[in-house]
């Protein structure tokens, strides 16, 4: 599917980074966008910004208020596209939505834990079950789910835990590498496709932080704050000095520097994602830290999870010790 003009592509989490700069990169190839999100103000600048960039005429942008983690909301964001695109029938599907949270199976609560896999993994099997029928129709599909390197490497560093999201896209890997058999012999003229992004920069921390808290407030409660001085904590900080305002300058800090700091831009990396999908490629890796996890690991993946490990692995791809 080198050719995007014309075509109908179906975009979650298209509020905000990378599925924000999807919208845009497909709008200025003609591409028709349907896209879903938990935020509708998030959704609205998203197509501001198409149109301010150019929306040629008669190309139709259209949102969608839907949770993915919930099928029937999916189900009626389904019916939305076929509604206002009057159409039976989408070319592209980017199961792009996701948050993190939860990293812990035994400090976080399971609410928290099962937030994070049920929108991370959930939504992309919602989403593709959802979906498939119109693709069917279609002379042409294409799935591209992203998973993360953290789905060819469940970490982040030695001394923070990240078992929700990780097992999530985990998953998420598996199923799109089964589906390259699946779609072969039952639907041939439909691709799969799986994006594995290293740090990108994205608002999904501070975004992740607003849904596990169910909160637009950027005043953290007694709980996150706690949660937070324990996560500090474990990674070798005396946190007795620290006030809770100092602790809520930490993670806000986090969040900017996730964002402004990092290697790659999320514009940069929805380019990334259209020309492997334009290419045909089933193993879409963005970011030069992303291909050096996947060749680091692969070399050595008995001492993939050892502290020298990641040690030696953040020199390597330039991460500051304790993070991205």
């Amino acid at each position: 599917m080198k050719d995007l003009a014309g075509r109908i592509a179906v975009i979650t989490g298209g509020g905000t980074g990378m599925g924000r700069e999807l919208a845009r990169q497909l709008v200025a190839e003609g591409c028709h966008v349907a896209m879903c999100d938990v935020s509708a103000a998030a959704m609205e600048e998203t197509r501001r910004l198409c149109v301010a960039d150019g929306l040629p005429q008669g190309l139709r942008v259209t949102s969608f208020v839907a949770d993915v983690s919930d099928e029937a909301q999916v189900k009626a964001f389904a019916a939305a596209v076929a509604r206002d695109h009057d159409t039976d029938r989408i070319h592209l599907l980017f199961n792009n939505a996701g948050i993190g949270g939860g990293g812990s199976m035994i400090v976080h609560e399971r609410a928290e834990w099962e937030r994070t896999f049920n929108i991370c993994w959930g939504g992309v099997y919602y989403n593709t079950r959802a979906f498939l029928p119109m693709m069917l129709k279609a002379d042409a599909g294409h799935i591209v789910n992203t998973s993360s390197i953290n789905g060819l490497w469940a970490s982040v560093g030695p001394m923070m835990p990240h078992t929700a999201y990780s097992a999530a896209k985990f998953a998420v890997k598996g199923f799109s590498e089964a589906l390259q058999t699946d779609l072969r012999i039952n639907a041939p003229h439909i691709r799969c496709s799986v994006v594995m992004p290293g740090h990108i920069g994205t608002s999904i921390v501070a975004n992740s932080r607003k849904i596990q808290a169910n909160t637009e407030s950027p005043e953290f409660t007694a709980k996150e704050l706690a949660q937070m001085r324990a996560r500090v904590a474990s990674m070798g900080v005396d946190v007795s000095k620290l006030s809770d305002a100092d602790i809520g300058r930490l993670a806000h800090e986090r969040a900017r520097k996730f964002l402004e700091e990092a290697p790659m831009t999320a514009a940069e990396a929805a380019k990334v994602i259209l020309d492997g999908v334009k290419a045909d490629r089933w193993r879409i890796l963005v970011g030069k830290d992303a291909e050096q996890i996947d060749r680091l690991v692969r070399a050595d993946p008995e001492r993939a999870y050892d502290i020298d490990f990641f040690q030696d692995l953040a020199k390597q791809v330039g991460w500051k010790l304790g993070g991205n």
